[in-house]
């Protein structure tokens, strides 16, 4: 299913591809959602264009096995590596080349709950509108006393007020977890960030495939079908009874910087991918992708600046694939001094240390 080419499938979709689920991890959530928006323009800014090369290494022959064990299992995929290596960039890469449409990104830091990944409730909000139409309709009867002065009649202008559905507008995961034919894409970057008590919290949503609502829960006598807010602009989604029920598990991509360890029964539900520093052949592909080929060659150097980008990052304890970019783009824009000195100068400091400790000054 998934080739790690970057090149979109066609003539096809994954679920004529993609077998059955286990039985412990099947599935039957409804009514079932519109396909997910596409957003080309995103996976673009990126990843860049698709190159459309198989992977050669076995680094990436080994990322497209394990993905595509986390498609068939329906499990989510830990993703470990030192900042700047692309791990991120995995949710990306497979949602182009499996054309899932646009990917939800929760960011993780230390004040994210599992609440905020599912959805909000505005109901100060839904406070103030009620008030401000109570307001509106001032001189009219009250709620006590009723058009006919009988206790318990509606108060003025209450039947113009919003649905409980418009004070609702589900997370990432939220969002994710609605009941699509096709899963969507799920990046949870830096789940390492997160509070101790957030993994654990992700179990039972990861082993059910659903959450309740709540404030949908309280009111499914009297509105047994919700329609809310998602994380897609301007998208929404139906919830029946107050709980979201999936249907095709998300490919949820998580990510880690190694910060922190996570508890074993978390563990247990994901697999496991270390993403190491990309090699010369990675490297060029990404600015070929990024920029145009032969980019590295103008940049000077006879195109050795990828070497001294991976000398430099194993001197300096590791640098991101960015910092490589910045340079490449830097050099090859014309809007520097043809000095070979000063751009020596300035793309040394674009190669400044990732760790904090003060960078060491140039050779020569």
């Amino acid at each position: 299913m998934y080739r790690g080419s970057g090149q979109p499938l066609y003539d096809t979709d994954l679920r004529e591809l993609l077998p059955d689920p286990p039985p412990w991890r099947r599935f039957t959530g409804g009514p079932v959602m519109p396909p997910a928006p596409a957003d080309d323009e995103e996976a673009e800014r990126r990843l860049g264009k698709p190159s459309g090369r198989l992977p050669a290494s076995d680094q990436l022959r080994r990322e497209a096995d394990m993905v595509n064990a986390a498609l068939l299992l329906r499990r989510p995929l830990l993703v470990t590596g030192r900042p700047g290596t692309g791990k991120s960039s995995l949710a990306y890469r497979i949602s182009r080349e499996l054309r899932l449409g646009r990917v939800l990104r929760w960011h993780i830091t230390s004040r994210t709950t599992l609440r905020s990944g599912l959805y909000g409730y505005d109901a100060i909000g839904r406070v103030q509108d009620s008030a401000a139409l109570r307001a509106a309709a001032d001189g009219a009867p009250t709620a006590s006393t009723g058009a006919a002065g009988r206790p318990g009649d509606r108060a003025p202008g209450e039947d113009q007020l919003p649905g409980i559905g418009d004070y609702v507008q589900l997370g990432p995961l939220g969002t994710a977890l609605l009941p699509y034919e096709t899963p969507r894409v799920l990046l949870v970057d830096e789940l390492d960030k997160c509070d101790q008590d957030l993994a654990n919290d992700l179990l039972s949503v990861f082993e059910e495939g659903q959450y309740p609502i709540p404030e949908l829960l309280r009111a499914r006598r009297r509105h047994p079908r919700v329609t809310v807010l998602t994380d897609d602009p301007e998208g929404t989604a139906e919830i029946v009874g107050g709980v979201v029920r999936c249907r095709a598990f998300p490919v949820v991509v998580i990510t880690s910087n190694g910060e922190r360890e996570f508890p074993p029964a978390f563990l247990r539900r994901c697999l496991r991918l270390h993403m190491p520093d990309p090699d010369h052949t990675q490297l060029a592909d990404m600015v070929t992708a990024h920029l145009t080929e032969g980019a590295v060659t103008r940049a000077g150097d006879g195109g050795d600046l990828i070497e001294r980008f991976l000398q430099r990052s194993q001197e300096r304890g590791g640098l991101a694939v960015d910092q490589l970019l910045n340079s490449v783009y830097l050099a090859t824009s014309g809007r520097f001094p043809a000095d070979e000195g000063a751009l020596a100068e300035l793309v040394d400091a674009l190669w400044h240390r990732l760790d904090g400790a003060k960078a060491e000054s140039r050779p020569g």
